[in-house]
């Protein structure tokens, strides 16, 4: 049986970074080219009425989906050794390839019917993968998450219906004249708003981190390149909609928001897999921010590297918790970096990364897109936002190596500890190569006609000035020891509304029921147990036991009854015959 699940899961492997490797070559040939292909396959055809299945294929899906798949294939990989002991991991293979399945339809479509069958898909089985783990607060994950990606999959649903107006559901050929109608705009704010579901951009936040019940192995696919990248890779195809518009600045100013609220959460976190998922969310704030002034390419560019870092940093994160026997909580670590060498490199190269750390992955984007923002013409409130969130980002990195890397281990024993298995360490090692030459590769083939960004001295330093100034406040906060007291519960109300997301998942949560359920309490009392009650049920059944008791006193004193009833005719009868006399 063990031999089957391992085929099994090496099957999958070596089709998926096959197909991977083939589309990466296929997608450098479309870029070079400049080519683009539609593909159309007509399922029906009656009279003058034809049903018509397109597929997209250009440089950017091809190069997409050749990440995708070969993240996924490097997860499954892994899942082989982390959910080895899990009696139903073929279940948990064939979900995840239906995920990525998923992923690849919304990639190739420029048809929003078929855009929709892939976005529910992703949406049905993340619900599938997040309630893996069958216990009261996987469910409760589960539920959050799919009602609140509900919400964009109405709004998408509704711009389907309003493009009945058009002769096509193939928004692509209606996106240049997207900004010269005012129903082309509706169509295109509902489908921000479910980009934003997506994405979890605020309001919609508070699913992301929730949705951390799932497997490891799963967060490592879903916050890398699948389903919350899934909002941004749609604005993408849709960038023509924020250039120069309202929908544009509103969510510049959102996704601003998004990426602050996010990084001053993870200072205050301590569960492992929640810090890396919000750095996760202050990310696709990034992307979206980028993408809403106007350059798409980057926003792309960034989503790219990002994945390969990300995926690297919840891998790590996996083989950590792992061998601390399930615990998340940085507090009970510390000194891993003696006892698991390799984990804890890959984890520090993927951490780097994530700051922008020169030359790794994520500097060539994050930079690059700094750099341009100061270029561009946005007030000092969205600046400020950039700025600062991106020190917030290596203050919270800073403080996760603290905690976890440096220090005495604060658990039972050191014994349990090591770079055990090949499997999740090939995954890893992989993923480490691609986290370090993935962003100057990709920089080479995207932008093979490069500009020069000539900025004056201080701006340019800015970038490494607000990296520098957040590490060493990461490091200092982090080093209890400097302040004696702990700062965060002297501020509790402070810490619990910066920690706590700005209290969203309360307001996703209670905050939409509990008023539901007070007007249905209410209505109850009111109605069901009120005077509906009081002159419906209770009313005929009132009635209807009087009616019963007083045949019942007819049944009981029948003899009585009946003589009194005879003699009262025997009278009604005389006097009827007095009468006629």
């Amino acid at each position: 049986m063990v031999n089957n699940l391992v085929n099994y899961c090496k099957n999958s492997f070596y089709i998926l970074i096959f197909i991977s490797i083939s589309l990466f070559f296929f997608s450098l040939k479309f870029l070079f080219n400049d080519l683009i292909y539609f593909i159309e396959w007509e399922i029906v055809s009656l009279h003058s009425m034809s049903i018509v299945m397109t597929f997209l294929f250009d440089w950017m899906s091809l190069m997409f989906m050749s990440f995708v798949l070969l993240i996924s294939s490097l997860v499954i990989f892994y899942s082989n050794q982390y959910m080895a002991e899990d009696f139903n991991v073929n279940r948990f293979i064939l979900l995840v390839l239906m995920f990525v399945m998923s992923m690849m339809m919304l990639i190739i479509s420029p048809n929003l019917i078929s855009i929709l069958l892939g976005w529910d898909g992703l949406g049905l089985v993340s619900y599938c993968l997040v309630i893996y783990f069958q216990n009261v607060k996987s469910y409760n994950a589960g539920m959050l998450t799919a009602l609140s990606n509900r919400i964009g999959d109405v709004a998408l649903l509704l711009a389907i219906a309003w493009m009945l107006n058009y002769g096509s559901w193939n928004y692509i050929f209606y996106l240049d004249m997207m900004n010269k109608s005012f129903e082309m705009m509706i169509i295109g704010s509902l489908v921000m708003l479910a980009a934003m579901t997506k994405s979890a951009q605020i309001p919609f936040s508070s699913w992301l981190p929730a949705a951390m019940a799932a497997p490891t192995p799963v967060s490592a696919l879903v916050h890398s390149s699948t389903l919350v990248t899934a909002g941004v890779y749609l604005l993408i195809r849709f960038n023509i909609l924020l250039v120069n518009s309202f929908m544009g600045q509103f969510l510049l100013l959102i996704s601003g928001l998004t990426m602050f609220m996010a990084g001053l959460g993870a200072n205050f976190e301590f569960d492992l897999k929640k810090i890396i998922a919000l750095s996760t969310l202050s990310q696709l704030g990034l992307m979206m921010s980028i993408l809403s002034i106007g350059f798409y390419k980057l926003a792309f560019f960034h989503l790219l590297t990002h994945a390969l870092f990300k995926a690297l940093l919840f891998m790590c994160a996996g083989v950590i918790i792992h061998n601390t026997k399930n615990a998340q909580d940085i507090r009970f670590m510390g000194s891993l970096s003696m006892s698991m060498p390799l984990t804890c490199s890959c984890f520090n190269i993927a951490n780097l990364a994530l700051c922008g750390m020169p030359f790794l992955a994520g500097f060539y984007s994050k930079d690059l897109i700094l750099e341009v923002v100061m270029l561009s013409y946005i007030n000092f409130f969205s600046f400020f936002l950039f700025f600062f969130s991106t020190g917030l980002t290596v203050c919270y990195s800073f403080r996760l190596v603290y905690y976890s890397m440096t220090g005495d281990f604060n658990m039972t024993s050191l014994n349990m500890l090591n770079d055990k298995g090949w499997t999740m360490s090939f995954s890893i090692f992989f993923l480490m190569v691609m986290a370090i030459i993935g962003g100057s590769m990709l920089n080479w083939l995207m932008f093979f006609n490069p500009d020069m960004i000539c900025l004056p001295f201080d701006m340019k330093m800015l970038t490494l000035i607000v990296c520098i100034l957040g590490g060493v406040s990461g490091y200092l906060m982090s080093n209890i020891s400097l302040f004696f007291y702990n700062k965060s519960l002297m501020n509790y109300g402070l810490s619990s509304f910066a920690g706590g997301m700005w209290f969203m998942p309360v307001i996703s949560t209670l905050g939409v029921i509990k008023f539901s359920m007070n007007l249905g309490l209410y209505s109850y009392k009111s109605f069901d147990q009120g005077w509906s009650e009081f002159f419906g049920g209770q009313m005929l059944y009132n009635q209807l036991k009087n009616y019963s008791l007083y045949i019942q006193e007819f049944q009981n004193n029948n003899l009585k009854i009946y003589l009194l009833s005879y003699l009262l005719w025997v009278i009604v009868l005389v006097l009827m015959s007095m009468f006629l006399i």
